[in-house]
């Protein structure tokens, strides 16, 4: 299964490695949207940044 994952909140006055997290998933500003695969690696982003993403299944 795979998750689409949209940025809607802005990365400006975020902690450095909180915006390393979004653009590593592709999200560079608010309204992007990437599809990625369900897995640890992914959950775990998803996690540092979940008060930024808003996340679907695909």
């Amino acid at each position: 299964m795979a998750k689409n994952i949209k940025l809607v909140k802005s990365l400006i006055g975020r902690k450095q490695d909180q915006i390393a997290t979004a653009q590593s998933l592709g999200l560079k500003k608010v309204g992007d949207v990437t599809t990625q695969p369900d897995n640890e690696q992914t959950n775990g982003k998803i996690k540092k940044i979940s008060h930024l993403v808003e996340v679907t299944e695909a």
